[in-house]
């Protein structure tokens, strides 16, 4: 698959339906050691002067390892037909096993980037911030319904350098 850089101005889809409805992968780390995982958490928009992308990845899961190492990471978006692959890389942790393989997705390693080739938007980003969520910021009692005493979400603020589109 080949791709051609965008405005990210130009995505038309939902940011609501492509992440939480479609869900995407985060990935970082490149082609000698990487990690990615499915999230249905996050959102784009625009903070101090920059396109951003904010996920939100739990200090437990592997993947944030690599989210702390790496300054950059990726969210890929996907058409039909990926769901089982998603479902899978969301289950699995890749401390265990080797999700990608198991999914039949193919990374594309494109300098200290990693994305997926049946892709359909890639969004390649700068890491800016991280907040980590604790109780004494949630104003809504039911957001704590969320975490049953689990850890708490980091939330990562990244700046979209590139939009990629399968061409």
């Amino acid at each position: 698959m080949t791709f051609k850089k965008i405005n990210i101005r130009e995505v038309k889809e939902s940011a609501v339906r492509l992440i939480a409805d479609d869900w995407a992968l985060v990935t970082a780390g490149a082609k000698e050691r990487f990690n990615t995982m499915t999230i249905s958490w996050g959102g784009l928009g625009e903070i101090w002067g920059k396109d951003v992308a904010f996920i939100f990845i739990r200090p437990q899961r592997y993947t944030f390892g690599f989210l702390e190492e790496n300054d950059r990471f990726t969210i890929s978006f996907f058409g039909d037909g990926q769901r089982k692959a998603l479902a899978l890389c969301g289950s699995k942790s890749g401390r265990d096993t080797d999700k990608v393989a198991e999914s039949g997705l193919t990374p594309v390693f494109d300098g200290d980037t990693t994305y997926f080739a049946e892709a359909t938007l890639v969004l390649k980003c700068r890491k800016m911030a991280g907040y980590d969520l604790t109780p004494d910021g949630f104003i809504d009692d039911t957001i704590e319904s969320n975490y049953n005493g689990a850890g708490y979400h980091r939330m990562f603020v990244a700046e979209i350098e590139e939009a990629l589109v399968s061409a």
